[in-house]
């Protein structure tokens, strides 16, 4: 089954949203954790920032990630006519 230039655009919408929150979940997860002590070396409510970001701001920012793809693709799957429960 050949796909149609339709179905090509949705998925290459889809393909780029996946690529850009993966690479902000690697730069949150890997880049920010690591240099963390570096960058951010000052008290936030008597404990040390880095400390912060690394159990709470990472977690933060992962839920934002899933509801801002959430609402993007059920937005997206409205435009092109594929959302759940249409026929």
């Amino acid at each position: 089954m050949e796909l149609t230039a339709r179905h090509r655009e949705y998925w290459q919408k889809n393909v780029r949203l996946t690529i850009v929150l993966l690479a902000i979940w690697f730069a949150v997860t890997y880049v920010i954790g690591f240099f963390a002590r570096e960058i951010f070396s000052f008290n936030f409510f008597g404990w040390p920032f880095a400390f912060w970001v690394g159990a709470q701001g990472a977690l933060v920012v992962y839920v934002l990630i899933i509801w801002f793809y959430a609402r993007y693709m059920n937005r997206l799957d409205q435009e092109y006519g594929v959302a759940e429960g249409e026929d």
